[in-house]
This record gives structure tokens, sequence and C-alpha cells, in this order.
């Protein structure tokens, strides 16, 4: 059996997610695997931090033969386990994992019209709870005199 390391695509119809795979050589791409070594996401914002490899598995694969495809060769140079892009990947990471900043609020504009409003609304909100406190005290009236 030839043993070859390529990526299986997952994901919905253009957003592409691939994990990399050591696979039967007759199988489909994306047919039944035999051990999944890591993924690939190329719609990530960071090109480095795109990549994860299970260096250790994928170490094991290709020293007892299996041949990665051209794709998955050139990753596993980048960022495999003496890759060229490892710190880049490992900074980019961090970078990523800190989040992005949230600007403050704008303050609002407050004009004539916006002060009106607001005024008509603590208004009828106020008139609202008033009216709401007469009911029950009403109703305690009534049910007294009976």
């Amino acid at each position: 059996m030839a043993v070859k390391l390529r990526m299986k695509r997952l994901g919905r119809k253009n957003r592409p997610f691939y994990r990399i795979c050591a696979v039967d050589s007759r199988r489909p791409r994306d047919g039944k695997v035999i051990e999944e070594l890591g993924t690939y996401d190329p719609l990530v914002r960071e090109t480095d931090a795109r990549t994860t490899l299970n260096n250790e598995r994928v170490k094991y694969w290709l020293g007892v033969g299996a041949q990665p495809s051209e794709a998955v060769g050139v990753l596993i140079k980048k960022y495999g386990e003496n890759g060229t892009h490892v710190t880049a990947m490992q900074a980019a990471r961090e970078r990523l994992a800190a989040g992005r900043e949230v600007p403050a609020a704008p303050t609002p504009v407050v004009t004539a019209a916006s002060r009106k409003a607001k005024a008509e609304a603590e208004a009828a909100a106020a008139t609202a709870t008033s009216e709401a406190a007469e009911a029950p005290a009403e109703a305690a009236e009534e049910s007294a005199a009976e």
C-alpha cells in the first residue's frame, strides 16, 4: 500500500478548509484516511498562522516512506519541525490570540429633537408607572368595601 500525505477538502462552498492526512494513494481526495496530521485554513488573515501540524506524526510517516503531495511538501518545509517559517508562525499565532483592539464608542450627538423625544419618553414612562401603581390601590379599596 502506497501512503501519501495530502490534503482533504472540507468546508462549504467558497469557504475551504483542509485537513492534512496520511491516505492510501488509491483512495479519493475526500475519502477515508489513515490518520489526520494537521490542518490548513487558507482564509486566516495571518499567512503564517494558517497551518497546524503534528510534527511527530509527520516525521513518522515520512520515516516509513509516505510521499507528500506538492502542496503538503511545501507546508512541511515551511512549518514542519525544522521549518523555515516556524518562528513567524508562532509570532502570527500570538498576534491572533491577542485579538483586536475595540475602538471606543463614539459619543452621541445631542440635538434639540433628540432632547424633546427623550423628555417625551420619560414623561410617558412616568405616567405609565403612576397609572400602574394606582390600579392595585383602587382594587384593594373595592375589595375592602365589600
